[in-house]
């Protein structure tokens, strides 16, 4: 092997491991990031909870909505989707006639991040969930 072919081989793998590296980071984050949804998470401009007790392969979320008390959580799931992990709870109970959450999971700073609609106002909000330690 002559020298530059030798530099030229090393180029292109180091363009090779710099165009998917990122893409198997993103994808092995996102693995975590379904892992991590586990847990009790606490909206801090209200008290609100959001206790997800499992994250299942077929996108299923086991989870439970307090304010203080039980309001019932009609489905919860999630997905993935361009290397984020986003979360979907719809809460169907007296005051929550089919209130949403659309909700991003940023792993490396512990929160839940995106928006609520509120049914009987037929309002969006901004909201965050951090977890609770």
């Amino acid at each position: 092997m002559t020298k530059t072919s030798w530099v030229t081989s090393w180029a292109v793998l180091f363009l090779v491991a710099a165009a998917i590296g990122p893409v198997l980071a993103q994808s092995k984050g996102a693995e975590v990031g379904a892992d991590r949804l586990v847990g009790r998470w606490v909206r801090p401009d209200g008290g609100y909870v959001l206790e997800i007790r499992s994250a299942q392969a077929g996108g299923r979320l086991d989870a439970v909505y307090l304010n203080p008390r039980s309001i019932k959580v009609s489905r919860a799931a999630w997905r993935r989707e361009e290397g984020r992990v986003l979360v979907f709870i719809e809460l169907r109970d007296v005051n929550y006639p089919g209130s949403t959450y659309n909700l991003r999971c940023v792993p490396d700073q512990d929160r839940l991040v995106g928006a609520c609609y509120q049914a009987v106002q037929k309002q969006t909000f901004d909201v965050e969930f951090v977890r609770q330690k």
